[in-house]
């Protein structure tokens, strides 16, 4: 259908959807549908008035504002099917008016679900209800008797070309047998074959050959595209398709509609999004929509930044190890501000639209808009942390007499300042270096007296021998540490990857959608590829990153 004619009309549904309870919604739903009934395409209307008719609110915008009936009739479509994708379906038993289902529609109108759907163009719009269990699209008699009076020879013209004789649907079905079992693809690549060699529409070849495999499932043509995908083969397509297979191979592979894969893949990738963590500081500010864009807008004093980041030098006594913690400018209070806000704002926006994603519906513009701002906020929390990072070296030295390694106690120290970045509250006003120090610190505090302890119980007389020796103690806190220090400095370097290479690291490392590193077994059992293909992988892109991180000068732990 497009986007909205109207910016008045877009705005009014996006502040609606956002801001609007669910039985708010619903109400308006009605509200609007009722509206768009008595449109006259002819007629211009106040947008004060369409306003005050679909919320009982006549606001102070848009005074002189009116909108052409044609325009209103357009947008006012797109206005309903918004509420209707961001409100819980109801049960089809309560909605006070007759109503039809896709399917109902289909046969009294002797049309197609496919021609039905495209009508919505026309502003045939449904209702998404429950019926029976299961979520459907379902539509008002009203909206049907309104459409069907505006539409009367375009409902005609279907239904005529969409009715077929006994014989043609026994051609059709003979023709469907014979290239289903010379295994030619799937059923809508045999229907396209069919519907160019008997001149018919494919999407009434379609709906002939699926409306015999229900009246006939024991010698159902295409049985394979009825059944449903256990979770793992669900997984095992997901993975397939991120290493760059096609959704047409993985559709014959599967036999599986083109829409059918699109619909799996969607539906794995929301569950892995809403099994991802994702804390967030709230802000006052962030429910009013007139503070979004200059939360959102460039970092103050942005231009100077980039030319003294430009300008940055190692200091002489650095050691190399440390050489990277000097590549970005320390930030001024003003700069950390922002980008903690904004920050914290983008989690706010992801966590809302995560909390209306439902897996079995969700579709490919919603899920790539969570993962955007996941990894915009991603982004901004790495560049806090590499621009802190000699916050940590300071503080280190500081205590570096009461330890006999200061990389572990770095280390720790890394460790401290992510959580620090994560749990800061920015509404307080408090500079970010002054609450990281105090964390930082008071790890170390808690940290070094229970390594000097530990070393302690370990006097035997040979202390030299014992201080010469590898330490070969597995403390959980320095493995975290390394572990989250590894996965900062590896995104760095991902974006220099091939897919399947940033896949596999993914997946053993443990990073973004992979909770915990996998075994090299477990990623080939998700790659389709034995271990041993794995591990020679991983030893090639391993080497790859150290050589990138070589010319990029970047610490590769």
């Amino acid at each position: 259908m497009g986007d909205f004619k109207n910016p008045a009309l877009e705005q009014l549904a996006d502040q609606q959807v956002r801001f609007a309870p669910p039985s708010r919604r619903q109400l308006q739903l009605s509200n609007a549908e009722k509206l768009l009934a008595e449109i006259d395409p002819s007629k211009e209307f106040p947008y004060q008035y369409i306003c005050y008719r679909i919320t009982d609110y006549r606001p102070d915008s848009y005074p002189d504002l009116m909108i052409p009936g044609e325009v209103l009739e357009h947008d006012l479509c797109l206005f309903i099917e918004a509420l209707a994708r961001s409100t819980p379906p109801i049960p089809l038993e309560s909605i006070p008016e007759p109503v039809w289902t896709l399917d109902q529609m289909s046969k009294r109108l002797n049309v197609s679900t496919k021609t039905i759907s495209r009508w919505r163009e026309r502003g045939l719009v449904g209702r998404r209800v429950l019926f029976k269990g299961r979520r459907q699209v379902a539509y008002l008699q009203s909206v049907v008797d309104r459409f069907l009076a505006a539409n009367r020879d375009r409902v005609e013209r279907s239904s005529r070309f969409s009715q077929l004789t006994s014989e043609e649907k026994q051609e059709i079905c003979r023709r469907a047998r014979r290239l289903a079992r010379a295994g030619t693809g799937t059923l809508t690549e045999v229907s396209r074959r069919i519907a160019r060699r008997l001149g018919r529409s494919t999407e009434a070849i379609r709906y002939t050959i699926k409306n015999y495999d229900q009246e006939h499932p024991e010698h159902a043509l295409f049985p394979s595209v009825a059944g449903t995908l256990d979770d793992q083969t669900k997984q095992t397509l997901y993975s397939l398709h991120r290493r760059g297979i096609s959704v047409d191979s993985l559709a014959k592979r599967f036999h599986r509609t083109r829409a059918s894969v699109y619909r799996i893949l969607n539906e794995v990738k929301a569950r892995r999004l809403l099994g991802q963590p994702l804390e967030y500081i709230y802000h006052p500010s962030f429910d009013d929509p007139a503070m979004e864009a200059g939360i959102l807008g460039p970092m103050p004093g942005l231009a100077e930044y980039e030319v003294q980041r430009g300008h940055m030098r190692v200091p002489k006594d650095a050691p190399p190890e440390l050489a990277s913690l000097y590549e970005l400018p320390l930030l001024n209070k003003e700069q950390e501000q922002h980008l903690f806000r904004k920050m914290n704002y983008l989690k706010h926006k992801a966590r809302k639209l995560r909390a209306n994603l439902d897996p079995a519906v969700a579709r490919s513009h919603d899920l790539n808009a969570i993962e955007d701002l996941q990894n915009q906020a991603t982004a901004i929390k790495d560049h806090l942390i590499s621009c802190n990072m000699r916050l940590v070296v300071a503080i280190a030295k500081r205590h570096a007499a009461q330890t006999d390694n200061f990389f572990e106690l770095l280390s720790d120290g890394n460790m401290s300042l992510i959580r620090a970045v994560e749990k800061f509250d920015f509404g307080r006003g408090n500079k970010f270096s002054t609450y990281a120090s105090w964390a930082i610190m008071k790890n170390f505090a808690r940290s070094i007296p229970e390594e000097n302890r530990r070393r302690e119980r370990y006097v035997t007389g040979h202390e030299e021998m014992f201080e010469i020796a590898p330490d070969s103690r597995s403390d959980e806190q320095e493995i975290l540490a390394a572990v989250e220090q590894t996965k900062v400095r590896v995104n760095r370097l991902l974006q220099y990857l091939e897919p399947r290479e940033r896949e596999i690291i993914r997946m053993r490392a443990g990073l973004d959608n992979y909770n915990e590193g996998m075994t090299l077994e477990e990623i080939g059992h998700q790659l389709g590829i034995t271990k041993e293909r794995v591990r020679q992988l991983n030893v090639r892109i391993m080497a790859k990153l150290r050589n990138i991180a070589k010319e990029q000068k970047i610490d590769l732990p």
